[in-house]
């Protein structure tokens, strides 16, 4: 099942996803069943943030790129999750059988504050999205989605 997580500018968190997933489905199922995207609406490259919280998480997204949606992309994709209101309003039509799930986090890079207020956004935000990659990764393995 190929799994593309969609975003704004996919900088922070579609890239925090995609990278949660990919640690999560090699760590939980052992087996290569699922791929892993990400893309946005626009490309904004990554977020020096987004990087860090998540090597303080043990996982390094550095490989990872900040990509525009192509109707390639969506071809491709089994499964299309927004991971924020503006994309999952503005998501282009998917082809049929396309699955499309919404589960929207907070833009740590909207985080206002002093260093620490930013940084702690950024680890809410961050392990909010490994729940919910949690649950989605045993979701689509009972193949519930």
């Amino acid at each position: 099942m190929r799994v593309l997580f969609l975003c704004t500018g996919n900088s922070c968190r579609s890239q925090m996803a995609e990278g949660w997933a990919r640690a999560l489905a090699a760590k939980l199922l052992g087996k290569k069943q699922f791929e892993f995207a990400s893309a946005g609406l626009q490309a904004y490259g990554l977020n020096p943030r987004a990087i860090a919280v998540m090597a303080e998480n043990g996982i390094d997204i550095t490989s990872q790129t900040s990509d525009v949606l192509t109707d390639a992309m969506l071809a491709e994709a089994d499964l299309v999750i927004s991971v924020c209101a503006h994309a999952g309003e503005r998501c282009p039509l998917l082809p049929a059988g396309t699955l499309k799930r919404h589960m929207p986090f907070d833009d740590p890079a909207a985080a206002i504050g002093e260093e620490s207020e930013i940084k702690a956004c950024f680890q809410n935000v961050c392990e909010r999205i490994r729940v919910e990659i949690e649950i989605l990764l045993h979701e689509l393995t009972a193949k519930k989605v």
